[in-house]
């Protein structure tokens, strides 16, 4: 259980299948291998329907996120599936609401990752990835890529790219490949980093 006062990296996701819920999982790996906490969140599908037809709390998975969980982290990891080469509209959602973060900057100078799953190979994985990099920037966060030093990076034949982790779900029977899954925790560990030296240079 992490506690109020303890560092830790928010690893922020959407998964409707459970492809991006299981690169959240090594993602959290990555991260406490750095030593931080991963606090793992996850936010609930939108509806069209004018009155609330979900719980207040998840029934199976992580806890939806919280506006704090978002402004006292030490760095962000958001995910999401691929939808039509864009961002899953419930975490679009959730970002709507966070006006009031960008106008106090609790979030700038944070570092922060995107990763998602595609149901194919070329099913807009980058695009994803930079639409999901656009409120981040806005709010004033340190982008972190994957960068080539990561052998995985270059010999992939599933997912990968230098914007962020990326699951190809219709390879491998749906599971993730190792090549992905040595991505995903790479880029946990390298935010966790990242935030490490961040606050060291503030204090």
């Amino acid at each position: 259980m992490v506690g109020d006062t303890e560092s830790y990296i928010l690893i922020l996701y959407y998964s409707r299948n459970g492809a991006t819920a299981r690169m959240a999982a090594e993602m959290a790996r990555g991260v406490e291998s750095a030593g931080l906490s991963a606090r793992l969140r996850t936010v609930p599908p939108v509806s069209p329907d004018t009155e609330a037809s979900l719980p207040p709390v998840a029934d199976t998975g992580a806890p939806y996120c919280t506006a704090d969980d978002l402004r006292n982290c030490a760095g962000l990891l958001l995910g999401s599936p691929t939808r039509f080469g864009n961002m899953a509209s419930p975490l679009r959602y959730f970002f709507d609401q966070t006006s009031d973060m960008w106008l106090d900057g609790s979030l700038s100078g944070k570092p922060a990752a995107v990763f998602t799953s595609t149901g194919s190979l070329h099913g807009g994985q980058e695009t994803t990835l930079i639409s999901m990099m656009l409120p981040l920037l806005h709010h004033g966060m340190v982008i972190a890529g994957i960068p080539y030093s990561e052998a995985a990076l270059m010999h992939t034949r599933s997912g990968g790219t230098p914007y962020g982790a990326s699951h190809w779900a219709g390879g491998n029977d749906g599971a993730l490949s190792e090549d992905e899954i040595t991505l995903c925790r790479a880029q946990g560990q390298r935010l966790a980093q990242l935030a490490h030296k961040l606050e060291d240079r503030d204090e």
